[in-house]
């Protein structure tokens, strides 16, 4: 028969061995289950009476401390948990930003509206018109550049000044063509003004071409209505007389054209003799000098010369030649006191086509810089005819050479040259 517990629940090995109860067991000198389940871990045990010790910043783990900082995704980027890399990213963005927004207005926005405002100031004219039997376009581009005896914008000082005299109305001086072809070096082109050629102002019939020109020559055409001379019968009579079609027109009167040269700072011109005529106001000697405005304009006006009006026609491409020569430079183009004032003298007095803008005289510009040949239309003869005066008979086959080139694009032939 087992033996039963006695009254203390204990059997004979000491232990409690009912259902539900721990047992604490263990050896000598060893925890029992109790005591292991609630004594201290080693690593929390201190001696008794020890100082607990703050541990150094060395010990203490990224965790418990000063956040670790963290990457994303890019290597190049950090946040350091307080966005202070980040603002100051940003505000070095806008300042870029800035800074190249301000650089796009001055390299963009300001000379777009120097270009818009000097464009405006141009005057402007209807040269160019169509009519029954106009020449077709040709495959070159054609100037018609011509110099206004006009003293509109000048008052009696600079008259008196120039010797320019007090005519009134509007006459040319200068008639020139500056011929571009397809490939090759421009041309500079003299059209004698005592050209006789048919006249396009009705009722009109051959006459000199800058007859043309003048306001004070008038007729009636078929509808009535009264047709005076100027920029566009000037234009209609060339290329009725020619075959070829003008492209572009620009005028300069007097005072714009002393204005255009001081602008430049003068031009160098090269008279092989000395010269002297107070019609004209001029007073030079022989040799390479620079001349101003005034003296420029002198030069270019007077027949005070052998040939008279051949040798003015020399002069005034030996003119406009040196004054593109200089207006193209780099110490001019580049040198905003001296290009602001061109432009502006230049737009200020320069009357244009309709359908002409600046940038079409900046390319006439630009098209000389390399160099140009000068020349003038082939002279036959020079006769003096009734009511009409001495005259100039352009050389029917020569002309029609140089013509037929314009027409075609091609350069001008040495045998069509003229000096």
């Amino acid at each position: 028969m087992a033996e039963r517990p006695g009254p203390g629940g204990h059997g004979s090995t000491g232990e409690h061995d009912r259902g539900g109860v721990f047992r604490r067991g263990g050896g000598p000198g060893s925890p029992d289950e109790f005591e292991k389940l609630y004594r201290p871990r080693e690593s929390e045990q201190r001696a008794v009476g020890e100082t607990r010790r703050m541990p150094s910043a060395d010990e203490i783990s990224p965790a418990r401390g000063q956040k670790k900082r963290r990457r994303t995704h890019s290597d190049a980027r950090e946040y350091d948990g307080r966005g202070i890399k980040r603002r100051a990213r940003e505000q070095r963005k806008r300042r870029f930003r800035t800074i190249l927004v301000m650089a796009l207005v001055v390299l963009l926005i300001v000379p777009l509206g120097f270009y818009l405002w000097a464009n405006s100031r141009l005057n402007r004219v209807e040269a160019l018109q169509d009519y029954e039997g106009r020449p077709d376009d040709g495959r070159g581009t054609v100037h018609m550049i011509v110099g206004s005896d006009s003293r509109d914008g000048m008052d009696d000082d600079q008259m008196q000044e120039l010797a320019t005299g007090e005519a009134e109305g509007q006459r040319t001086d200068t008639i020139m063509l500056l011929y571009t072809p397809r490939d090759g070096d421009p041309s500079i082109i003299s059209v004698p003004r005592d050209s006789f050629v048919p006249m396009a102002v009705p009722g009109y019939a051959d006459n000199k071409i800058n007859t043309a020109y003048a306001d004070s020559t008038c007729g009636t055409d078929e509808e009535g209505e009264e047709v005076c001379g100027g920029p566009a019968p000037l234009v209609e009579t060339f290329e009725r007389a020619s075959g070829v079609q003008v492209d572009h027109y620009v005028e300069i009167g007097m005072g714009g054209f002393v204005d255009l040269v001081d602008a430049v700072g003068g031009v160098e011109l090269c008279p092989e003799a000395p010269m002297s005529d107070p019609k004209a106001g001029l007073d030079i000697e022989a040799g390479c000098q620079d001349m101003d405005g005034g003296t420029a304009l002198g030069y270019v006006r007077t027949r005070d010369s052998p040939r008279a009006d051949l040798d003015r026609i020399q002069r005034q491409r030996e003119f406009f030649s040196a004054l593109i020569q200089e207006s193209s430079a780099p110490s001019t183009m580049f040198n905003p006191f001296r290009a602001g004032p061109l432009v502006i003298a230049g737009t200020d007095t320069f009357t244009v086509d309709e359908g002409d803008k600046l940038r079409h005289l900046a390319g006439m510009l630009l098209a000389m810089r390399g160099g140009v040949e000068t020349t003038a239309i082939p002279v036959g003869e020079t006769p003096t005819l009734p009511n009409v005066g001495s005259v100039v008979m352009w050389d029917e086959s020569r002309s029609e050479m140089m013509f037929d080139a314009i027409r075609e694009g091609e350069p001008i032939p040495e045998e069509a040259m003229q000096d």
